[in-house]
């Protein structure tokens, strides 16, 4: 075994011999149908501790040609495939990391010569007989061996778009790497399977792609792969049964990648979570904030103070919960070249920063985890407005908790006034003001907008998850140009709340009116028992 030429299985080991390991070898199954086919072009980016590396790790285990892996592979699912045989150490493994070059090289043409020297090393030791040691082009070398082997390489590049990251500004370097990606791989033979993986997708240049071969898996459209995108519910769920932590905990937290992948005729949704903070949670019993241990919020407070017109109004609508509609198609899959505030969203996207809807093509704050991240960044930010409004949430919280109309209708007028972005156009406005002044309630909430009661949809539902059951549920009916008392009476006569069947408890029914003509908010809070 070599380096870089059939590294083994030793990656693979650490990660099932890991305190949590989670099942997903079946993944393998998904590229086993691609393998020698025209579809064998395979790029999958995810965020930041996501599982890119020890996918990559499992696909070298599996495919390399001298390991008999066939017994660590056993316990687990891709064992029960009916090919999985067919491929099993069947392949030349090529594994690299673009990464590991890249620190150790000056510019793009010496990290190229580097990797190129590095793998022609491992090439030339084992297939001496067909690469003389005076061949210095690697395409050649692996166009010989392929020749007189006849067994097709599986090439895994893992990092393959830190240079975008690193040398973002500097597109000769850029145009230099990914020609050469495309000469190495592009309609040759020996290319069994190339699966590359990162955090960004392929980089377009003007209206081509230099990569136009690959099948692309990203957080916008992740397909069939979407399940080996992090954590399914259903996973978390097991995790937290196993090691007996709070799966509501975990859901609040960490939850909030909706993905969508089609089978047969239909869709399937998943629910997918960040498998570092949830790994982190199971072993500690402490659920935190994890995702500064993956990235700064340095590297969020870049791109969320660009100056791009609506950016500032679309995070802060997100912040109270909002969606805000977004068009994927014209990011440029870089960090730099942006033309308009959907393409630093898109961004956000691939980074893990937002969670991108299918369905209505619309983004949101994924959870709690990755709120505070947005929080931590706009606190250094001259967005004191918003912080102010975060800051005296938790007084308005506890106004509401104890029938303080007066204090409530002031607080959200307050909101409403100093964040001028939160202007009123309509009803939606209003519940995005109310949501944003009641910012700290998701920390003992679980917090639905439009909950459907059978009857309409009760605006705003407050139901406290089981570490706060002391704490009383809310329900909120919102109205515009008629009345608070009018909006209590509408939550009985709709009976609201007995969509909250499984709760017992104290429960506040608060109407809010905006008086759009002397722009005045009022309030007013019931108390009731429900049995």
């Amino acid at each position: 075994m070599g380096i870089y030429l059939n590294p083994g299985s030793a990656g693979f080991r650490e990660s099932i011999q890991s305190q949590i390991y989670v099942d997903k070898t079946g993944m393998i199954e998904k590229v086993n149908i691609v393998l020698g086919t025209r579809q064998k072009y395979v790029c999958v980016s995810r965020p930041r501790r996501f599982g890119k590396s020890m996918a990559a790790d499992m696909l070298a285990a599996y495919y390399g040609c001298e390991e008999d892996t066939d017994l660590l592979f056993q316990p687990f699912k891709i064992s029960n495939s009916p090919q999985y045989r067919s491929h099993l150490n069947q392949h030349e493994v090529l594994k690299i990391n673009v990464q590991e070059f890249l620190s150790l090289s000056h510019d793009v043409e010496e990290m190229l010569k580097l990797l190129q020297k590095r793998l022609l090393r491992e090439l030339k030791k084992k297939y001496k007989e067909i690469v003389p040691e005076e061949e210095n082009n690697l395409i050649f070398a692996m166009q010989d061996i392929y020749a007189e082997t006849q067994r097709s390489f599986v090439i895994l590049i893992d990092e393959w778009d830190c240079l975008f990251r690193e040398y973002e500004n500097e597109q000769s370097a850029q145009k230099k790497y990914l020609d050469f990606l495309r000469a190495w791989l592009k309609d040759k033979e020996y290319v069994g399977l190339a699966y590359m993986t990162g955090i960004l997708p392929i980089k377009k240049y003007g209206s081509h792609s230099a990569l136009n071969m690959f099948t692309e898996y990203s957080m916008t459209n992740p397909r069939e792969m979407t399940e080996y995108f992090g954590f399914t519910e259903d996973e978390v769920n097991e995790l937290c049964q196993k090691y007996q932590r709070s799966f509501e905990e975990a859901k609040a937290w960490y939850d909030g990648y909706d993905l969508i992948t089609v089978e047969g005729i239909s869709q399937k949704k998943y629910s997918m979570y960040s498998p570092k903070s949830v790994v982190e949670a199971m072993l500690s019993g402490i659920y935190d904030n994890y995702w500064n241990q993956t990235e700064s919020y340095e590297a969020l407070k870049v791109y969320i103070q660009m100056n791009y017109e609506g950016l500032k109004d679309d995070i802060v609508r997100m912040l109270a919960g909002d969606r805000v509609r977004i068009n994927i198609g014209t990011f440029g899959n870089d960090m730099t070249s942006f033309k308009v505030k959907d393409d630093v969203l898109t961004l956000l996207v691939h980074l893990g920063y937002l969670s991108y809807h299918w369905t209505d093509k619309t983004v949101t704050i994924p959870n709690k985890e990755v709120a505070q991240e947005y929080v931590n960044a706009i606190s250094t930010l001259s967005w004191s407005e918003v912080i102010r409004s975060i800051d005296h949430s938790k007084t308005l919280l506890e106004a509401l908790w104890n029938q303080e109309e007066k204090v409530v209708a002031e607080g959200i007028e307050r909101a409403h006034e100093e964040i001028s972005i939160l202007s009123y156009h309509d009803e939606n406005s209003l519940s995005c003001t109310v949501m944003l002044a009641f910012y700290s309630a998701r920390e003992y909430y679980h917090i639905v907008r439009e909950l459907p009661t059978g009857k309409g949809f009760a605006d705003i539902c407050m139901i406290p998850r089981k570490k706060y059951t002391q704490k009383p549920a809310v329900v909120i009916e919102l109205k515009w140009d008629k009345s608070a008392q009018g909006a209590i009476r509408q939550i009985k006569e709709k009976n609201y709340p007995a969509v909250l069947e499984e709760y017992h408890g104290n429960l506040l029914l608060a109407g809010i009116n905006y008086n759009k003509k002397n722009k005045i908010h009022t309030c007013q809070i019931e108390k009731m028992q429900k049995k």
